[in-house]
């Protein structure tokens, strides 16, 4: 009987909270969100090697322009290898970071805009939602506010590189 009831009390919350009770379990960091995905597989390394994880994994918030898979492989032949080698770790951190904005800033926020925002790497992006879609100077924003506990994520189709 004790056992019906708290099957009842926790289908009733479950109901309370918008019919799904796993739904308002907690996002996982952005990084643990982006490797989960399973098409970040070239930022989750370049991002381990800068060493800038553990900032991501941090308390944010961020909001993380995050280029595919498939956004890294349109590079020039050799691009990403070269990235990624410890000679060019400050090279490497200065792209990274141009994909992130401190803050977490949601799509809706910037709807029928064109806007410059200020990124972690001290170079401004131009964020252009006028249109019925988001570009991200030449990216286009392909998923928009995938939520993570640190912040948010828009993925986009290419990678963004400072001047």
């Amino acid at each position: 009987m004790f056992r019906r009831t708290l099957l009842s009390l926790v289908a009733v919350a479950a109901l309370a909270a918008g019919g799904n009770a796993w739904a308002q379990a907690p996002a996982a960091d952005i990084v643990d969100t982006a490797v989960g995905a399973g098409q970040f597989k070239t930022l989750a390394a370049a991002l381990g090697a800068a060493g800038l994880v553990q900032t991501l994994k941090g308390a944010g918030p961020f909001t993380v322009f995050a280029p595919t898979d498939a956004a890294f492989a349109k590079l020039p032949a050799g691009t990403v290898e070269d990235l990624l080698k410890p000679e060019n770790k400050a090279k490497l951190t200065a792209v990274l970071t141009y994909h992130v904005v401190s803050g977490k800033v949601m799509s809706a926020a910037l709807a029928g805009k064109v806007t410059d925002a200020a990124t972690v790497q001290g170079q401004t992006v131009k964020i252009d939602a006028s249109k019925g879609g988001v570009m991200v100077n030449n990216a286009k924003v392909v998923t928009a506010d995938v939520q993570a506990s640190n912040g948010v994520i828009h993925v986009i189709d290419t990678v963004l590189l400072p001047k």
